[in-house]
């Protein structure tokens, strides 16, 4: 072992580091580098190390890299509960118990996990262990993987946050001295070829020193690449075994499991005599399998190379041979059925029906992607051919898989789908497939498609496709002409009382001013309705929040991350996640905002949704600016507006201009922020957005009032003024009398501002709170006495918001009244988004458990968290925290 550890001293180091340290606490490490490079050898030499601490060894095979689950189920067996990792589950189902498992596992003794070439874990698998291995820092689990590098290691760990060690081929003096040690007996010249040729991989030097022995006739020829020549060595032991010996190898190259039982059963339909235990032998006494005992007797390749060797020595038809075989001994109906049709590559009408059935049957997963994928290629038929490979572009599309659905949307001829699936695929390919943002250009086109499929009677699917094109109209501006001619289209469909909800979502997101009265009323008399499934109250929620009805949104995403985070639905939480946080940002609820907008930026780049990601971070800035965080908000609106414009997505840039107005507003930099809010009022400017603008016109009357500038506030309140008459949206009519109050003139302040606060603003806690600092400053100068109640609950409320700057203000003119306030919020402030998150859920009376599972995190890391929080609020128990959360929330 030691020889083929030459030149490794600081990756030693560092494992021996985490050894060290994991009684308390885990960790992740990723080596990286080229086959043969010494991955193997470094885990081997952490197993050898781990004294006291469990082992469980995962490995990446190229032969499962389409089999979904496989490494899990493997995982699952090895910790005890082959059930955590169900055939057809969600990805983040599985992750999050599995999580829990070997938190629980390594409690009572430190675990170490070791997976070997990671890049050829199913997608499935790979997914959820990169989930994990995010989340374990907190519990005794040190995770150990490597990753051979290629296009597939380099997806695979882009963006993910893994602590990566790269293997680089040793120096000339350390390849020399290794195969002194391991060849002394070479020649020269050999030597010289030996060393040219294995330039410093490790695993090359051992392979080729073995051959060159045979004479200088025994190298591979120079001409292949060095990986291939390992493998054609690795090939070469294989074929002079027996072939009873040679059906086992194959069979156990190609199945997804490793049962000794059912691989001895396939060898034996492929060889056409028994095949029995005492033909293994000769492959384990030449170091290509190895046995292991559990829960029945299992077989493993002792390195990935031989797996590989053996699957890429074997022609198509003996590969397709060793899957009938398979198809044949598998119990599994639904295995069975990937067995027969990886060994088909002909068309193949039933198969592909019955794979195409089981897509159809199972939940929007990327198992039912590869499904759809195989049931495509086996079809004919062009039209059906397309929409069976749509559908698995668009599954795994909404499960993250971006990689496999462009690949998918390339092999896609948009003319052979129907009419739904086109526009689908339209947008897919504007988000994932980086074909950049095309505003309102397409919508025209999908609006004739809609009245087509009206006019042919197919209401649905015409709602259908409304629902998918709605947020672009939202977001793309279209002239009014456009949007009149889908509001006519859409109010044509007969809609049954079953999709009121999404009829209602679609029409607020089309024509938000035209129709927005309209919407909030049927919205209204959705609230609270229990046939709701998650997608509609997404919808709902999004809709409501775009139109003002910030009531209603809150509970609509409210109710739909609860049925999401229950269901595991982790690719739509963090689209609802979104629309929960903007919600909470217009209404001032920075905690909320931030917590919501974090937890769903770490989701969607789990999922790897690019454009939610944006959209979370671009929110974040929004809460951090209200929270006077500046540089923080200022980066984040940066990083969001850079996005927005290498795509083209000009229109949606009013959210990064929010953010920089209200950081500008929060920092009192009042004329600057006059300048930047002003431009998303502006139809002349790129930023322009006719909704967008109905959220700030009361930080632009603020921003307008402190810096002299009251003109310019005032000429949008005109341009709202008959926006407002149309759109009944609850929050313009709210911010248009907060805006006007906040302009008056000093002679008439005291009557605007009394005037607003008379009105019902309990739902509205941010406007009040203005108000009443705005009204508290003005009396402060007259008559102190009267301004301090205003000033004091101004202050409490804009501490339990988050909103620190108006807290500062509304204390400090407190304090100028003659009043000493000590603020409420002031621990809270040093806390994170994800910290804030268990305070808050510890005051909802949740257990660590509760919470662990809620946040797809560990019971540990709930603790570790709770930990930290305490010392940074100043108490010790967990009542002392929920108190503490209560009276901020009362405040």
């Amino acid at each position: 072992m030691a020889n083929i550890l030459w030149g490794r001293a600081a990756e030693l180091t560092a494992i021996r580091e985490m050894i060290g340290k994991a009684p308390e606490r885990g960790g992740t490490l990723v080596f990286r580098g080229g086959a043969g490079i010494g991955k193997s050898a470094l885990l081997k030499a952490a197993e050898a190390d781990a004294a006291g601490m469990r082992v469980i060894h995962l490995e990446g095979v190229q032969a499962e890299f389409r089999i979904p689950f496989a490494a899990l189920h493997t995982l699952a067996t090895a910790l005890g509960d082959p059930g955590l990792a169900g055939p057809h589950g969600d990805v983040f189902q599985i992750s999050v118990p599995l999580l829990a498992k070997l938190a629980e596992t390594a409690a009572a003794r430190p675990l170490l996990l070791l997976i070997d070439d990671a890049q050829w874990l199913d997608g499935p698998s790979w997914e959820a262990l990169a989930f994990i291995a995010r989340r374990v820092t907190a519990d005794p689990v040190l995770i150990l993987m490597t990753m051979r590098d290629g296009e597939e290691a380099d997806a695979r760990l882009a963006g993910r946050g893994l602590t990566e060690l790269r293997l680089e081929p040793l120096t000339e003096a350390d390849s020399s001295a290794m195969l002194s040690a391991h060849a002394p007996d070479l020649s020269v010249r050999l030597r010289e070829r030996v060393l040219a040729e294995a330039a410093g991989n490790p695993l090359g030097l051992l392979e080729l020193a073995t051959v060159a022995r045979a004479g200088d006739d025994g190298l591979p020829p120079a001409a292949l690449p060095l990986t291939t020549r390992l493998e054609r060595a690795f090939s070469a032991a294989v074929v002079e075994l027996p072939a009873p010996t040679r059906a086992v190898l194959l069979v156990a190259a190609l199945d997804e499991h490793d049962a000794l039982a059912e691989i001895l059963g396939a060898a034996t339909t492929l060889a056409g005599a028994p095949v029995t235990v005492a033909d293994v032998d000769p492959a384990i006494a030449a170091g290509l399998l190895a046995t292991t005992a559990g829960s029945g007797y299992r077989l493993r390749f002792r390195h990935p190379l031989v797996r590989s060797a053996v699957r890429q020595s074997a022609t198509l038809a003996q590969r397709q041979r060793g899957h009938a075989a398979l198809a044949e001994v598998a119990v599994d109906p639904d295995r069975v059925l990937w067995h027969r049709a990886l060994a088909s590559t002909s068309i193949d009408e039933q198969l592909a029906d019955e794979l195409a059935g089981l897509a159809g049957r199972m939940r929007p997963s990327l198992t039912a992607a590869q499904l759809w994928e195989h049931a495509g290629r086996l079809t004919a038929a062009p039209a059906q051919r397309a929409t069976r490979l749509a559908n698995a572009a668009i599954t795994a599309m909404d499960n993250g898989d971006s990689r496999t659905a462009v690949r998918l949307l390339a092999d896609i001829e948009p003319q052979d789908l129907p009419t739904a699936a086109r526009i689908r695929l339209g947008l897919a390919r504007e988000w994932i497939a980086d074909t950049g943002w095309t505003g309102a250009m397409r919508l025209p086109g999908y609006i004739d498609l809609a009245e087509q499929l009206r006019q042919a009677g197919n209401h649905e699917h015409a709602l259908s496709l409304f629902g998918q094109i709605s947020p672009r109209f939202y977001w793309s501006n279209p002239d009014p002409g456009l949007r009149a001619t889908a509001v006519e289209v859409l109010e044509r469909l007969d809609v049954d009382d079953a999709h009121q909800a999404l009829h209602t979502a679609a029409l607020g997101m089309i024509a938000p001013i035209e129709r927005g009265a309209v919407a909030v009323e049927r919205m209204r008399a959705l609230v609270g309705r229990a046939d709701l499934d998650a997608h509609h109250l997404y919808m709902l929620g999004t809709s409501a929040s775009g139109v003002g009805a910030l009531k209603e949104a809150t509970t609509f995403a409210a109710s739909a991350v609860a049925v999401l985070r229950e269901e595991r639905l982790v690719t739509w939480l963090a689209q609802s996640l979104i629309n929960q946080a903007w919600t909470a940002a217009q209404l001032g609820d920075t905690v909320l905002a931030l917590t919501a907008a974090a937890e769903a930026q770490v989701l969607a780049t789990d999922t790897q949704q690019r454009q939610y990601v944006m959209s979370a971070i671009l929110v974040r800035a929004q809460a951090e600016a209200l929270r006077g965080n500046g540089e923080m908000a200022r980066t984040l609106a940066e990083q969001g507006e850079q996005a927005l414009l290498s795509i083209g997505a000009h229109t949606m840039l009013a959210q990064a201009r929010t953010a920089q107005g209200i950081d500008a507003l929060a920092d009192g930099r009042y004329s600057e922020a006059v300048d930047i809010l002003d431009t998303v009022f502006d139809t002349a400017d790129v930023a322009f957005h006719p909704y967008i603008r109905v959220f700030l016109i009361a930080h632009l009357a603020e921003a307008a009032m402190h810096s002299g500038r009251p003109e310019v506030a005032r000429r949008r309140i005109e341009d709202l003024a008959p926006v407002a008459a149309v759109m009944r949206s609850p929050y313009l009519d709210v911010a248009l009398i907060c805006a006007g109050a906040l302009l008056a003139a000093d002679e008439e302040a005291e009557e605007a501002l009394a005037g607003a606060l008379a009105h019902d603003l309990t739902a509205w806690p941010f406007e009040r709170a203005r108000l009443q600092l705005t009204y508290g400053t003005w009396l402060r100068r007259r008559r102190p006495a009267q301004a301090r109640p205003l000033l004091r609950n101004a202050a409490g409320t804009l501490e339990a918001l988050g909103t620190r700057p108006w807290a500062d203000r509304a204390n400090s003119e407190l304090r100028a009244s003659g009043e000493t306030r000590r603020r409420q919020d002031e621990n809270i402030d040093q806390l994170t988004p994800q910290e804030l998150q268990v305070a808050r859920l510890v005051a909802e009376g949740l257990t660590n458990r509760e919470i662990a599972a809620r946040l797809f995190l560990s019971p540990r890391t709930v603790g570790t968290h709770l930990y930290r929080i305490y010392p940074k609020v100043g108490i010790s128990t967990r009542a002392e925290l929920a108190g503490f959360m209560a009276r901020l929330d009362q405040e």
